[in-house]
């Protein structure tokens, strides 16, 4: 099995438990070994006072990419620490993409870096989040 074969069969069983996500209308369209792409049409509801797209939304969007990077090896990892930084509004209509790649993988300690852009390109946070591998698998290898 390649790593990219692996990630996918994670992303497959963790995206069959991924309630949040799919409540949130998220998007997985892409995954590979230290890597992900999810996406969101920013709707009203996900609108803050400003009538921009609500933070927490966005870091949904970027924490939920994250997870799927770091979980593409077979290995269960949780976050244990991440930030965000927003660098640009978006607005409803807004179709937004969170693009995670693992920058750092040492031991059970990985370090992974997620763009969200809007539409046009425009980049509108980074976040930088921290994985711990815990134990446990997704599936069992050598399994179809």
């Amino acid at each position: 099995m390649t790593g990219d074969e692996r990630a996918r069969r994670c992303a497959d069983a963790m995206w069959a438990r991924d309630d949040a996500s799919k409540w949130a209308g998220l998007s997985l369209d892409a995954v590979g070994e230290g890597r992900a792409v999810m996406s969101l049409t920013v709707a009203q509801h996900h609108t803050n006072g400003h009538d921009t797209c609500h933070g927490g939304v966005t870091f949904l969007l970027a924490d939920s990419a994250f997870a799927f990077a770091c979980n593409s090896r077979n290995q269960i990892a949780v976050a244990q620490a991440n930030s965000i930084t927003y660098t640009a509004p978006a607005r409803a209509g807004d179709r937004l993409t969170a693009t995670a790649r693992e920058v750092s993988l040492v031991g059970r300690n990985g370090i992974y870096d997620v763009t969200v852009t809007r539409q046009d390109g425009t980049e509108i946070a980074h976040f930088r989040g921290g994985s711990r591998i815990i134990g446990g698998t997704h599936f069992e290898e050598g399994t179809a």
